[in-house]
């Protein structure tokens, strides 16, 4: 009965009549008798009346990324350093849904953050990248290719031309007779 009322439900119709073998009614829920009603009737009722109300109960294909704030990292971080007796720390992760890999790496972060921050920096403008830079970058791959075929080719003719001469019958050599 599940099946006929998700069908009408995507048709968007009346479910169709019950096909089984006797052609009645279908059977009656076995129930304690208190009047309620089945599993299958609710169903079909609530599919019936509002098809946007049961939650979808599925898992979403694309899990979605959790982000953190800057500021959220350094509060963990500096809690975690505050704590002293044994499993405060895991009562911190739990508390906050996280994985002591996120701790070591925004440890690591920090860390690499201080040691840039007291770094000294190059002041003034980035220089302005070359704008013939990425076509010669194109030309040179082009070019190794293309040289790379050149030198597969003059091996195939230099084979050619031992096998010949094994063979008795020696090609001309096109670059001596030029």
């Amino acid at each position: 009965m599940v099946e006929v009322a998700e069908r009408a439900a995507l048709r968007g119709g009346a479910p169709e009549p019950d096909r089984r073998e006797g052609g009645g009614a279908p059977p009656r829920a076995r129930g304690n008798g208190d009047g309620a009603k089945d599993d299958e009737s609710m169903l079909l009722a609530v599919m019936t009346s509002a098809p946007h109300s049961i939650p979808d109960p599925e898992v979403v294909a694309k899990a979605r990324r959790r982000k953190f704030t800057s500021e959220y990292k350094r509060k963990i971080v500096e809690a975690a350093d505050a704590c002293s007796s044994p499993g405060d720390l895991g009562a911190l992760l739990r508390r906050e849904g996280l994985y002591s890999s996120h701790l070591s790496v925004w440890r690591q972060q920090r860390d690499e953050a201080l040691a840039t921050g007291l770094a000294p920096r190059k002041r003034g403008r980035k220089p302005a990248k070359n704008p013939l830079a990425d076509r010669v970058a194109v030309l040179e791959r082009t070019n190794a290719r293309l040289e790379h075929e050149l030198f597969k080719a003059r091996t195939i003719i230099e084979v050619q031309k031992k096998v010949a001469l094994l063979l008795g019958n020696p090609l001309l050599d096109v670059e001596a007779s030029s």
